[in-house]
């Protein structure tokens, strides 16, 4: 009985209340379009950073730009432009690698004090260790610049040294090789200007030293051609 009065009085209250209708949609005429979002503030830096990122920048190392700012003349023409062999690193430091095995196998022998043993291996290990780093640097810091006027060599490691000459002044180009550079098939350009009061400009420790002499002597030889009255 009270199951069927619950039941009446469910039905009573669901008939009571009112059916919602479904909204009608609005004429397109009266659609108003959504605000779009407003653009984040943005700083100059930011701006040029992003346009940075879009535009394709190229890559300029130091030497590039000393050569293109400061050495290189207008309408001057780049026929050739080298490092030394990494070997050059090594060439420069052999020395003192085989100073300090010699020291470090020596105390070894002839000392029994081990803490000295150690202090003259470490000492040997760093004097190495400085030696090999002041030839990479030097390495880094030399560049070989052949142009159709003139031949330069960049080197030095705090400061940079310039050494060109004039192509119609050179007097004579020949390759040398020591026996090490012969055993790894490497070799070196000298450049002797006309002017003795002027020292010789060598190219140290080249890859293709046949090739690379061959270059040389043939571009000296057209600028010279081209210097004379009627060529």
């Amino acid at each position: 009985m009270i199951a069927q009065l619950r039941q009446t009085l469910r039905r009573h209250r669901a008939a009571r209340r009112p059916r919602r209708r479904p909204a009608a949609p609005l004429p397109p005429a009266l659609r108003l379009p959504l605000p779009s979002p407003a653009p984040l503030p943005m700083h100059a830096s930011e701006g040029g950073a992003a346009a940075a990122a879009d535009a394709v920048v190229p890559f300029r190392t130091s030497l590039a730009a000393l050569l293109t700012g400061h050495i290189l003349r207008d309408g001057e023409v780049v026929m050739l432009i080298l490092k030394p062999s990494l070997w050059f690193i090594a060439f420069g430091s052999m020395r003192f690698v085989a100073l300090g095995l010699i020291a470090c196998i020596a105390a070894s022998l002839w000392i029994n004090n081990s803490q000295v043993v150690a202090s003259i291996v470490y000492t040997a290990t760093f004097v190495v260790a400085g030696r090999v780093m002041w030839a990479v640097l030097q390495w880094m810091g030399r560049l070989y610049v052949l142009t159709d006027l003139r031949v330069i060599r960049l080197s030095g490691v705090f400061s940079v040294e310039i050494f060109d000459c004039a192509l119609r002044k050179v007097a004579t180009t020949r390759m040398t090789q020591t026996f090490r550079e012969r055993l790894w098939r490497l070799g070196s350009i000298e450049i002797v200007p006309s002017d003795e009061a002027y020292p010789p400009n060598v190219w140290q420790t080249v890859r293709r030293p046949e090739e690379v002499h061959r270059i040389v002597q043939s571009t000296i030889d057209r600028a010279k051609q081209g210097c004379q009255p009627g060529a």
